[in-house]
């Protein structure tokens, strides 16, 4: 991951062209650009949010085995895959005019999620054809002070679940890994 974050993610698919269809509309909607392998070596088609150099992308390629993914069974892998939206206008815009016309399944209505992070606000979705779970989420770079009073109040209402916290939650959150050796 370093500093760049993801380099890249694949997902195998059940009905390639048809679940290119659909990545088409739902990243060409958000202002994504795609290439594809040109079935050299393999077949994958491929989404990224900058170009050319450096991004990360998403790649989607077809699947030789496997059936439909099931989020809410929390089986092992991937659960869902949060994407960058610019603004809360639009996480709401996609909700409206990508997710609701095209009756798309979508598990949460656009809300703000404040016991993540000061101002998060986010829509998820599946991909109807291969269950992949989706999230379209906003965080301001510099939150308001309502949105840090919300997420304080959030997370003062959580630690009530948690009294073995000692401490903040903000700071507990964080975590030591051991450096390379």
């Amino acid at each position: 991951m370093r500093w760049r974050g993801v380099n890249h993610v694949e997902f195998s698919v059940l009905d390639y062209e048809n679940s290119i269809a659909f990545y088409d509309a739902m990243f060409g909607w958000l202002g994504y650009r795609s290439f594809w392998t040109l079935d050299i070596g393999y077949r994958s088609t491929y989404y990224m949010a900058r170009f050319p150099m450096p991004h990360s992308y998403i790649g989607i390629q077809p699947a030789r085995s496997g059936g439909k993914l099931d989020h809410e069974a929390r089986a092992v892998g991937i659960h869902h895959v949060a994407l960058w939206a610019r603004s809360r206008a639009e996480v709401d815009a996609f909700h409206r005019d990508f997710l609701i016309p095209r009756g798309l399944p979508v598990t949460d209505a656009p809300q703000e999620y404040s016991v993540y992070a000061p101002g998060y606000y986010a829509v998820f979705f599946d991909d109807p054809i291969n269950g992949i779970h989706w999230e379209l989420a906003h965080i301001p770079r510099i939150p308001g002070p309502g949105a840090i009073r919300r997420f304080r109040a959030a997370l003062k209402a959580a630690q009530k679940d948690h009294p073995e916290w000692d401490g903040p939650p903000e700071k507990l959150a964080f975590r030591d890994l051991p450096g390379r050796r």
